[in-house]
């Protein structure tokens, strides 16, 4: 697929009017003994432009993170970050790239004011930490010791510590993970403002309601392999199946309103209350959803969430065949720097 044709606008292009590669994972393969955690994955990603990198527990999305921030060694292939090895040149890389944790690297005593203070005095022209606290909305909490955040702030604090270095790009581990809706406004809004700054942002997470929100491309991965990749509406239209979805009182009579709508027309009330109403191929969808809503007026019901096509969540459980809704991958301990202690899942 070529990047540069899938990009929407406010991607890689719409900032800066050139495709640069900011990411590349060209056939790496990375073993844990005779398992084998990667298997031959290539994908690139941009400056501006935010990519989420998307898998089932032990699809191999945290292990392919760290080996591009520097911390996975790999056994065949080829890793370029900014243009640079992440393994060999480290040292270059670190200070040129933000890293969020979904949990842990952060000493459990201090503040957000003090941590990111402290933070900060690690580069030589940091982000004000002051204006990073009251960006992350925590300027009220900027006493309150790390421990006795709660689980939201604490992911904002993590967020903040990823962008104090400026850097140039940011990975994001599970950013919106434990956040309150208030909290997912202020993170999707910062990932955005990242990315129309220039940034290459890769993500990775279960939530994938926000990976549609906020991502430009998607990255799809299961037992190391690339399944998938493209836009969250390239995705969804590829496995779509003519289905238009909406949500009025249970218990209709489904038969009698497949029968208005027209030949080969079928209604399953998938739950109370939810419905999905399956077309032929090639049939119109303005006039059927004109029909779905007059006869339902007829009738003096509600229509509600109204939906023709399929959200990134469906097709993502119809690329990678999944039956149950994805979690948390399993914990595992890793060696990080400074920036990164504590345990991340792989």
């Amino acid at each position: 697929m070529d990047h540069a044709d899938t990009l929407p606008a406010g991607g890689a292009a719409a900032v800066s009017g050139v495709d640069e590669v900011a990411v590349e994972c060209d056939g790496v393969v990375i073993r844990y003994g005779d398992t084998l955690a990667v298997d031959r994955l290539s994908f690139t990603a941009h400056r501006g432009e935010v990519l989420a990198l998307l898998g089932p527990n032990g699809a191999g999305k945290t292990s392919t993170v760290e080996a591009l921030e520097g911390y996975r060694p790999v056994s065949a292939g080829t890793l370029r970050v900014l243009g640079l090895d992440p393994g060999r040149d480290h040292a270059a890389l670190v200070k040129r790239m933000g890293v969020m944790l979904q949990k842990g690297g952060i000493y459990p005593m201090l503040g957000p004011a003090q941590v990111l203070h402290l933070f900060a005095a690690y580069y030589a022209d940091p982000e004000d930490p002051e204006d990073l606290l009251d960006q992350v909305g925590l300027a009220a909490a900027r006493r309150t010791p790390w421990r006795r955040l709660s689980g939201g702030e604490q992911q904002r604090l993590s967020l903040a510590l990823a962008l104090v270095g400026k850097p140039e790009v940011l990975f994001l581990d599970e950013p919106t993970a434990g956040v309150d809706p208030e909290g997912r406004i202020v993170v999707r809004d910062l990932v955005t403002a990242q990315r129309d700054k220039g940034l290459c942002v890769l993500l990775t997470t279960h939530e994938l309601a926000e990976a549609e929100r906020v991502a430009d491309r998607v990255v799809i991965i299961d037992k190391g392999r690339l399944l998938a990749e493209g836009t969250p509406t390239e995705l969804a239209s590829g496995t779509a199946d003519g289905s238009i979805r909406f949500s009025t009182d249970p218990g209709i009579d489904t038969a009698a309103l497949a029968a208005a709508v027209g030949p080969g027309t079928s209604v399953e009330e998938e739950r109370p209350g939810a419905y999905r109403l399956r077309l032929p191929t090639g049939t119109a969808t303005p006039p059927v959803v004109a029909d779905l809503a007059g006869w339902l007026a007829e009738r003096s019901l509600s229509l509600g969430d109204l939906r023709a096509g399929q959200s990134l969540e469906e097709a993502y459980l119809a690329i990678t065949g999944a039956r149950e809704e994805p979690g948390p991958d399993p914990a595992g301990p890793t060696k990080r720097g400074r920036r990164g202690r504590g345990r991340r899942e792989r």
